[in-house]
């Protein structure tokens, strides 16, 4: 390790030099409260920017032990920091001349706490945070001076201003530790309570927009306030007795006129998986971990996936036990998604009408009578979402603005008016008996899900001389290898970083865990218990800052969506 001084003298003797004399800075140097490590440096002022690492003991650090006994306490103080640290860099990024020259930053986390490779604190204490830089240049020449101030000056005052005792504001880093403990005692709650989520008294369901995932302004807000019949208390370690609105297990329907927040209701528990952030609205808005939202998705891949339970019989004669297609319909891919979900374990479904295939949801009576059974190959969701539940234990919880037949098979009814819910069920039930539907229940017994074993050899992330090239250009969209990933439909992912994760994951599992033998669901639960084990760093030998935590069940979705992929059919599952 060298002193900082000799990188400052290094920075000087290659002023004006060609562009690629950066390389000789790459290393470690010691700043006396931390390490400052070169680990890579771009070629060029317009390429990738630099990765450096600094890394700080933690007697330097000096992090109360009493938020580090365990990984939600070590992940949730990780989150505080690396927030104060994208701020701290944020201040000091600025044009140091051509290209990437000056941008310095760090992975800018949103308004989950979520686990990331961009600053991680070990059970002793020691932060290492992971940051990029572009150096600086004219055109492509060196400018020694901006780099001089970039790395010995911006750099380390803007860490040390996030990292040091005396910066740290002790009492919110502990708030953010106890709130992401709280969170997640609610939900290790829901279980045995025979719950699906809770929604606190007080919180904010709205967002700002489509794009802006904080909280809609108070004074526009309306706070969610549960109906009698459906209020729980749960108890939260630092807080204490918490109250909210209770989802019971089974079949809820969440109803309502247009635009009083059904929706909205809908998309705060799917995000629930996750814990937030203080002053998010959500912050202690909870739901089971195996829940996953599904939804209809023309023109997807899908490789052998068993959709019998709801489409048999089609026209052609497609295998629907090992259902493949390159151009789903909304109907297959709602039945595909499922079937995804439910081979890696999910326990509980989400799903909103206007994101579904019509025909998949329901078959009314009317066109049961216009269109006999034999000639109708969908088993729609209907007559089948009791069953999911009473035989699998699955629950789901369902958007229905347009269906009176749900009410037939729903054990909850929540009435959304104004943003506000309310328990229906008993109105419900009353109308589905003065109203009978005349429709006939359609499909028979539950059949087992057939298994699939991965080809290892479809899973191909080489592009040209490149062993691995994966770019993740948003949370929606991966290049991986030759192909491109439209994840757009998985509306859990909520980071740029998660995508990435997902990608360099199936990308590192392939041949180890995905060998050809093992089904999906071995195959991807092997590689998550590894990562599990050693960290999301395992996935990456570069070690790099731009990774974020995920799901077994995107995992999956994202697979699926491959569409090189192949797989054999192996056992039911």
């Amino acid at each position: 390790m060298k002193p900082a001084d000799t990188l400052t003298a290094a920075l000087r003797a290659i002023d004006g030099k060609g562009y690629g004399a950066y390389k000789s800075i790459a290393g470690a140097y010691a700043f006396g409260d931390y390490t400052l490590n070169i680990d890579y440096v771009q070629g060029d002022p317009f390429a990738t920017p630099s990765r450096f690492r600094a890394v700080v003991p933690p007697d330097v650090a000096r992090l109360p032990s009493a938020l580090l006994g365990n990984k939600v306490q070590r992940n949730a103080a990780a989150d505080y920091l690396n927030r104060r640290v994208y701020e701290a860099l944020s201040a000091a990024s600025r044009s140091r001349g051509s290209g990437k020259s000056g941008i310095i930053g760090i992975l800018r986390p949103g308004q989950q706490i979520l686990e990331r490779t961009s600053l991680q604190i070990s059970q002793t204490g020691e932060i290492v945070i992971r940051l990029v830089g572009g150096l600086p240049a004219r055109g492509r020449r060196i400018t020694a001076q901006p780099a001089i101030a970039m790395l010995i000056e911006d750099i380390p005052n803007a860490l040390r201003r996030s990292f040091l005792p005396d910066s740290v504001d002790l009492e919110a880093l502990e708030r953010h530790v106890r709130l992401a403990e709280d969170s997640t005692a609610l939900r290790d709650q829901l279980a045995e309570r025979h719950l699906v989520a809770f929604i606190p008294n007080g919180a904010i369901l709205p967002r700002r927009s489509g794009v802006d995932d904080r909280p809609l302004p108070a004074a526009e807000a309306i706070a969610f306030e549960s109906p009698h019949s459906l209020a729980v208390t749960l108890e939260a370690p630092s807080r204490g007795p918490v109250t909210g609105m209770g989802v019971p297990v089974g079949v809820t329907l969440i109803v309502g006129g247009g635009y009083h927040g059904k929706s909205t209701l809908l998309r705060v528990m799917e995000k629930g998986v996750y814990d937030h952030v203080a002053g998010d609205g959500r912050e202690l808005a909870v739901m089971v971990s195996g829940a996953v939202k599904v939804r209809a998705e023309d023109g997807r891949h899908i490789a052998s996936v068993d959709i019998s339970n709801f489409i048999t019989g089609l026209p052609k004669g497609e295998d629907t036990r090992r259902f493949t297609t390159d151009n789903a319909s909304g109907s297959t891919s709602q039945a595909a998604a499922i079937s995804e979900a439910l081979e890696v374990g999910a326990t509980c479904l989400l799903i909103d009408e206007d994101t579904s295939a019509t025909n998949f949801m329901i078959r009314d009576a009317r066109m049961q009578a216009l269109i006999q059974d034999g000639d109708e190959p969908i088993t729609p969701f209907i007559d089948r979402a009791r069953q999911l539940f009473d035989e699998l234990g699955v629950s789901t919880v369902i958007v229905m603005g347009g269906a009176g037949d749900y009410f037939d098979v729903a054990d909850t009814v929540i009435g959304m008016k104004a943003y506000l819910p309310g328990d229906i069920t008993s109105e419900a039930k009353k109308i589905a008996g003065e109203y009978r539907t005349r429709r006939s229940r359609e499909g028979g017994p539950w059949s087992l899900l057939r298994s699939r074993i991965p080809h290892p050899t479809s899973i191909d992330p080489r592009k040209g001389r490149k062993s691995i090239a994966i770019k993740v250009p948003t949370r929606k969209r991966v290049l991986f290898g030759t192909e491109e990933l439209d994840l757009s439909a998985l509306e859990q992912i909520v980071e740029t970083a998660q995508a990435r994760a997902i990608a360099q994951a199936l990308a590192y599992g392939t041949g180890r865990w995905i060998d050809g033998q093992r089904n999906v669901s071995e195959a991807l639960r092997s590689l998550g218990d590894e990562i599990d084990r050693e960290g999301l760093d395992v996935i990456d030998a570069r070690q790099i800052g731009e990774y974020a935590d995920f799901r077994i069940y995107e995992l999956a979705a994202a697979l699926g969506r491959l569409r090189s992929l192949r797989v054999d059919a192996a056992s039911t599952a």
